[in-house]
């Protein structure tokens, strides 16, 4: 699929609302000198174009108790279609994995584990992953140390003209 193009200002609005979705197209509008009626017209055609897929709070892991990251590499016993499909309904139904995705190289998938504590950790692979048949090989990789993590795409080094 080829990128959308955006103009300058779509790209502007687009950091903004990375920073703050909550912010209103009359304060989008305000921070990037544009009248608040176009300011909106290109929210919603952007929006419309798919770009924008939801609206989200982001929560602070550390304040709820939760304070183990985990990335666990997994190798599959099998790689039919249907194998790969089952894995990754399964996978889907664990609140603890927030991220998985397919790996080249010699992994099948990479997977982004949070929970409270270590032993909250042991149990949920003990109980949940190592009791997943199509699971032939898994490794964990704790993380100790937050140094970035965000969920701005890089707009201004992508879409820039």
């Amino acid at each position: 699929m080829m990128p959308i193009e955006l103009h300058p200002k779509d790209i502007a609005i687009l950091r903004l609302l990375q920073q703050d979705a909550g912010l209103t197209s009359t304060a989008i509008a305000e921070r990037l000198n544009l009248s608040q009626s176009p300011c909106w017209r290109r929210i919603n055609h952007i929006e419309q174009q798919g770009i924008i897929t939801r609206r989200v709070a982001l929560l602070d892991r550390d304040k709820l108790g939760m304070e183990v990251v985990v990335f666990a590499t997994v190798n599959l016993s099998a790689h039919s279609r249907a194998q790969l499909e089952q894995f990754e309904r399964e996978i889907g139904q664990f609140p603890e994995v927030i991220e998985c995705y397919t790996m080249t190289g010699a992994w099948d998938y990479m997977l982004k584990i949070v929970t409270r504590d270590v032993r909250h950790y042991e149990q949920f692979i003990r109980e949940h992953l190592l009791t997943m048949a199509l699971i032939r090989e898994m490794h964990s990789h704790i993380a100790v140390t937050e140094i970035k993590n965000t969920t701005e795409l890089p707009l201004d080094t992508q879409l820039s003209p």
